[in-house]
């Protein structure tokens, strides 16, 4: 049955509702970033830039870098907003907007969240590199779909008993990073990580104000929390519900991120326009030599 208009919202121009997209704006490799600023950044590395559209936070350049052609996208901060580009950017790729109706070929993007991040862990240095193999998402996105065939239960009901998680906050779920993609991007630069997915900067990642938390010690067990081999190392805003809903829609995603901060130690980067750009850099170079 066909989308109606009001589901799959299109511009005049047949160009998705919130990205502002075409069809041929869009590449296969997706560089997402938080940060709209962060755009330029990246594509003036590129070769050439064919695509620059915008509207409201969303920005997007799509280019050539070492003969490969990405898209980078801001997604401004939030897994509401990874809800909207991550659906919008699979019906570029999946919907057909003349028939409104799914593509019998499903094409494959691959997603590469580029962002910031605080580590939880007293080992891990402000200034480094971490790559994701899983996320704990406390934000409650994936938990609107049927997402269960996505989730790892058993980390998650480990982590509920471990922290006592209070009733009224969503539940938390387990993603994982898609590892053939996570692989061709790691290297010994790179530590690799668990990265926690919040609802907010603030109270959600235990930084208090004026406002006090509703569960003052749950930050020392989500930092002591264990599965196995697993520990929570940071903390950010974006990267749960890019790997499920990527997976969902059979997408692939890993998530790179900046340390620029480390709650432990209360430290913070010195100059971290430098550790992104120099984080930029590898991303590009790691793309560039990955086969086709």
């Amino acid at each position: 049955m066909p989308l109606a208009s009001s589901e799959l919202i299109l511009n005049a121009d047949q160009s998705v509702y919130h990205l502002n997209l075409r069809k041929e704006d869009l590449a296969e490799t997706v560089i997402l970033v938080g940060d709209p600023d962060r755009v330029p950044r990246i594509s003036q590395h590129f070769d050439t830039i064919e695509v620059k559209k915008s509207k409201r936070e969303f920005i997007t350049h799509t280019g050539s870098y070492s003969g490969r052609r990405i898209s980078v996208v801001s997604t401004g901060i939030g897994t509401d907003n990874i809800d909207i580009v991550l659906n919008e950017l699979d019906a570029l790729a999946n919907i057909d907007f003349d028939s409104r109706e799914p593509k019998q070929a499903l094409k494959q993007l691959r997603l590469i969240r580029l962002g910031t991040s605080g580590a939880i862990q007293p080992d891990i240095p402000v200034d480094a590199f971490l790559l994701s193999d899983y996320a704990i998402g406390f934000d409650g996105l994936l938990h609107y779909y049927q997402s269960e065939r996505v989730q790892h239960p058993d980390i998650q009901y480990s982590f509920l008993e471990h922290s006592a998680w209070p009733v009224m906050r969503s539940v938390p779920y387990v993603v994982a990073a898609d590892q053939s993609l996570s692989n061709k991007l790691f290297s010994e630069n790179l530590l690799r990580g668990f990265t926690a997915t919040n609802a907010g900067f603030y109270g959600p990642q235990g930084r208090v104000l004026r406002l006090q938390e509703d569960a003052p010690d749950m930050q020392k067990k989500i930092m002591a929390f264990r599965y196995k081999d697993l520990r929570i190392t940071n903390m950010e805003m974006e990267t749960a519900g890019i790997f499920g809903l990527a997976a969902l829609m059979g997408h692939k995603a890993a998530s790179l991120n900046c340390i620029l901060a480390n709650r432990c130690d209360g430290t913070f980067s010195k100059n971290p326009r430098k550790t992104v750009d120099s984080l930029i850099e590898y991303t590009l170079e790691k793309l560039a030599n990955f086969p086709e």
